[in-house]
């Protein structure tokens, strides 16, 4: 049996090692056009800042570790075309300069996604950049040296982080984002409003309701972003505006994009095509919540997903179960986070929602260090149903509450079920009453008469 995986980041090698163990006797083999695999792509902007030291840190297993465990890995290897027909692969070895093709019996595509990239952001000018994997990582601390002027264009998680490591490295930020308020694909508006306050009061310059239109440079060297409102100058300019997920060998396969523009995949992670699989940031998902196809990439999801399809793959039986597009991330002081639905998004799809706002303490008042935290609950009227919440914690680590939501979504659970959790309780880590049975008792209420 021979296995070839397209793709040697998060789905990719998680579906490498789980084929592995499933199946000792299988040919498995790894095709990546990159030269780096198996690395935590969210620790990116750490390195960036300072809080992690080198790029290298974030690789969780070397193609030599790989190797060792007789998975067969292939660098600056880029997959151009499938015959699903005669399963094979055409595959250009960009060191070689030449072009071969390559069998399978089963294959995945773990092929992710793509920064978006505006027609203005398509330049020649140095300095401009996306932030997606290690190379990119590595081209904007080679622009840092000497810059004293950031621009991040995009408010979402990507951009928020960005902005709390460049302003460590002293920097000056501006942050530009289209929409009426930043995290606006997050959170709900109150909540994008307590992120936007905090990010404001450590230095950076939050512009919204703004259209890029342009860029100036001189001497081949960004020197600023044209607006519509005028001109920001910047040493350095980062685009994050979204993602794009990359399904042309999906297509080339034949096999069925969904409405979202993410690959089509069932339980088993299997496209429509026999024999070809899909995971991670390219491939759809099932929410939770409402049962819809989504495409929400996330690190644990892709993770998930090369799993399942590693088992298949290798002959056994294993199924996705769905997400919940559960999410959090630092920016300076804060911790944010949210699972499930928010009311926003639960009023887009019809949904009799109501949501609750409850601002308390991560832990006991009177004991040292309390920090404000302020939650969002939402439910279903009548029913009670738990639909999601947002969190926004002036102590990072005090966002992880989403967890215990997230935990009870996933079993469809009510507010009187959140309400009757038997959380943990000292004074150094929460209320007697956290904040969030404060918050299902209040919802429970409003649902229950409504």
């Amino acid at each position: 049996m021979r296995l070839v995986i397209v793709g040697g980041v998060a789905a990719g090698m998680s579906a490498a090692s789980r084929a592995r163990r499933f199946d000792p006797a299988a040919q498995i083999v790894v095709f990546d056009r990159g030269e780096w695999i198996s690395y935590g792509a969210c620790g990116l902007p750490y390195v960036l800042g300072g809080d992690v030291e080198d790029f290298g840190d974030l690789v969780a297993r070397t193609p030599e570790q790989m190797r060792a465990r007789g998975i067969g890995v292939r660098l600056r290897h880029e997959v151009t075309g499938i015959d699903a027909a005669a399963r094979t692969l055409t595959v250009l070895d960009r060191d070689a300069g030449r072009t071969v093709t390559e069998p399978y019996d089963r294959l995945l595509l773990a092929t992710g996604v793509s920064p978006v990239r505006p027609d203005w952001a398509t330049t020649d000018l140095s300095g401009v950049h996306v932030l997606k994997d290690i190379p990119d990582g590595q081209a904007i601390q080679a622009s840092l040296d000497g810059a004293r002027r950031a621009c991040i264009v995009g408010g979402g998680y990507i951009g928020l982080e960005l902005a709390e490591n460049f302003r460590a490295r002293g920097l000056s930020v501006v942050m530009l984002e289209k929409g009426p308020d930043i995290a606006g694909r997050v959170l709900d508006p109150p909540y994008q409003q307590r992120v936007r306050t905090v990010v404001e009061e450590h230095g950076v310059d939050v512009r919204c309701g703004v259209t890029v239109t342009g860029l100036t440079g001189k001497g081949g060297r960004v020197t600023g972003v044209q607006t519509d409102a005028g001109l920001v100058r910047a040493d350095v300019v980062v685009v994050s505006v979204g993602v794009r997920p990359n399904t042309a060998l999906a297509r080339a396969a034949g096999a069925r994009i969904g409405k979202t523009g993410a690959v089509a995949v069932d339980a088993r992670q299997l496209t429509s095509v026999d024999g070809v699989y899909a995971a991670g940031d390219n491939a759809e998902a099932t929410h939770r919540v409402t049962r819809r196809r989504v495409h929400i990439p996330l690190g644990l999801t892709a993770n998930r997903m090369g799993r399942v399809a590693g088992v298949n793959m290798a002959g056994g039986h294993a199924t996705f179960p769905g997400i919940l597009g559960t999410a959090i991330f630092k920016t300076f002081t804060l911790g944010v986070a949210r699972t499930g639905l928010t009311q926003t998004e639960a009023d887009a799809l019809g949904l009799h929602a109501h949501s609750v706002d409850v601002s308390s303490t991560d832990h006991a008042g009177y004991y040292a260090d309390a920090k404000p935290i302020h939650v969002r609950l939402t439910a279903e009227r009548g029913s009670g149903r738990l639909l999601g919440t947002q969190i926004v914690a002036h102590g990072h680590l005090s966002a992880k509450r989403v967890d215990v939501v997230a935990a009870l979504l996933q079993q469809r659970a009510t507010v009187q079920d959140l309400f009757d959790c038997d959380l943990a309780y000292a004074p150094p880590f929460s209320s007697v009453w956290d904040v969030l049975l404060v918050a299902a008792d209040r919802l429970h209420r409003d649902v229950r008469a409504g």
